[in-house]
């Protein structure tokens, strides 16, 4: 049994050769890897570095314009959202005059209409009342000319002209007291 352990040992000793490189190989790897290290901190390094600065740099800046944009867009928003109100109170109030306008129109135009009805109806009353004076003078003459026209046939000269016109002048006065 011992002689089966010890050579499973020998045989972990090989496994273990085959993954560990020679010394003189771990060297050279060693400072291939030094080399390389140097190489890229002295001249990648400072690259890199220049370039994420930069990027970050912009990305700063964008977040900087970004924020700028949004209050510049905040502040609009709030200007035309003044102006708005402002608009329709503007409107509100354009409607109210045009309503207190057309309202005063309206009563102005009524007025009007009615001064010049009353002032028609009046023309209308006067015009009746001159139409009714000239009527009433035309039949008054018509009826003193037939009333003449007949007292002189009755009469045939007992009486002269100017003494049945004042007969008949006299006859038409009684008609108009009693008309009146």
């Amino acid at each position: 049994m011992f002689a089966t352990v010890l050579a499973q040992a020998e045989e972990e000793a090989e496994g273990i050769d085959l993954l560990l490189p020679d010394s003189s190989e771990l060297i050279a790897g060693v400072i291939a890897f030094l080399i390389i290290f140097a190489v890229v901190w002295k001249y990648a390094l400072p690259t890199l570095s220049k370039t994420l600065e930069a990027r970050q740099e912009a990305i700063v800046g964008q977040i900087r314009d970004a924020e700028e944009t949004k209050a510049q867009a905040e502040s609009l928003l709030a200007d035309y959202k003044t102006q708005v109100e402002g608009a329709q109170g503007e409107a509100n109030e354009i409607i109210e005059e045009a309503r207190v306008t057309a309202e005063s129109m309206r009563t102005d135009i009524v007025s009007r209409a009615d001064v010049e009805a009353a002032s028609l109806l009046d023309r209308a009353r006067s015009d009746v009342a001159i139409e009714k004076d000239r009527a009433a003078a035309a039949l008054r003459q018509d009826v003193a000319n037939l009333s003449l026209d007949m007292a002189e046939k009755v009469v045939a000269g007992s009486l002269d002209r100017d003494a049945q016109a004042a007969l008949v002048d006299q006859y038409l006065d009684e008609l108009d007291g009693l008309s009146s």
